[in-house]
């Protein structure tokens, strides 16, 4: 992951508690590929990757859209300096976060590459102390940067930005359920507009291919070798930091009908967007039962397991109160 350039700035509450301010790193500290400095880009894209997101583009018009697309413009078209850039997005960030004094910290910005992409990475990262050893040999404290701890992060995918595609969903932002006022203030710091639910783009992205698992009848082993092809492939998505594409998801799922499961996607209306965030949370949680003996087949996914189905483990009974409509018509027929 080449790092074309990052800098680090200081977030701190004033004397008196009641605002942030910046101190902004020297102009000399501006720099390009340092590897420790990758190495600290690298651990903070790889946190970031499995935290809950929320997704979105930047505003064009109206209260929400900010400055900040047009300093980016202008950093990129080599009008304003990487080190200019980042002061007036540090500047805007503290003004918008002043009363949340908990967010004071190093800001790491940095601009990077992997393979054709380029994104725009934006974190605060709080310090911890901890031990180390000195050249003789003894216990010393050392203060230590917590990559593994993040509230505060947003990531923009620049190709996907300046390729100006109607549909993207080019900036993410760090979304936990106990930070909602720096949620909104990231938000309004990168001048967005959210758009794709992440979690329920994914739930209902599986509900789609357990239907279509189910209407093509695929027999266990290959509903469980397809059910594997789609979670790893949201896996590999969702360490790369980048959205599942349907198209390129429904050829790795039927690689002799690569259009089928797109099909079946959009003949059935789900409403999916063509390219989905994947959620860890939503996609840890998917997983098929499956199971055929003297002439009976059952198959159906694990969340469902304690609540519309229920396994009695004593009496080896499994008890389906909600059943299928289709499965529920040719029951009554028989009667």
């Amino acid at each position: 992951m080449p790092l074309l350039q990052s800098i680090v700035h200081r977030l701190d509450p004033t004397l008196d508690g009641e605002r942030l301010t910046l101190a902004a790193a020297p102009g000399s500290s501006e720099s390009g590929d340092d590897p420790v400095m990758s190495s600290l880009v690298g651990a903070l894209n790889d946190t970031y990757n499995t935290k809950p997101k929320g997704w979105g583009r930047f505003a064009e018009e109206g209260e929400q859209a900010g400055p900040l697309a047009m300093w980016l413009r202008d950093y990129l078209a080599g009008d304003k300096s990487f080190a200019e850039f980042s002061v007036a997005l540090a500047e805007r960030l503290a003004k918008q976060l002043q009363e949340q004094l908990s967010v004071s910290g190093y800001l790491v910005i940095s601009h990077q590459r992997q393979g054709d992409t380029e994104t725009l990475l934006v974190a605060l990262v709080h310090q911890r102390e901890g031990i180390g050893i000195n050249s003789d040999h003894q216990a010393v404290p050392a203060a230590q940067l917590n990559t593994s701890q993040l509230t505060l992060a947003a990531r923009i995918n620049l190709t996907q930005w300046q390729s100006d595609a109607p549909n993207a969903q080019y900036v993410s932002f760090l979304k936990d359920r106990g930070g909602k006022k720096l949620a909104e203030g990231l938000i309004s710091l990168l001048g967005m507009e959210e758009g794709v639910d992440a979690p329920a783009e994914t739930r209902t992205l599986l509900k789609a291919f357990s239907d279509y698992v189910e209407k093509e009848d695929f027999d266990d082993e290959v509903s469980r070798e397809k059910t594997d092809t789609l979670v790893d492939y949201a896996n590999e998505q969702l360490r790369r930091g980048e959205p599942m594409t349907l198209e390129e998801l429904s050829g790795l799922v039927n690689e002799q009908q690569p259009k089928a499961f797109y099909e079946h996607i959009r003949n059935a209306d789900y409403g999916l967007s063509p390219e989905i965030p994947p959620d860890k949370r939503t996609l840890s949680q998917f997983r098929r039962f499956t199971g055929r003996s003297g002439g009976v087949s059952i198959s159906f996914d694990s969340h469902l397991l304690g609540s519309s189905i229920e396994y009695d483990a004593a009496q080896d009974r499994l008890i389906i109160k909600q059943v299928p409509k289709q499965l529920r018509e040719q029951l009554t027929k028989q009667d």
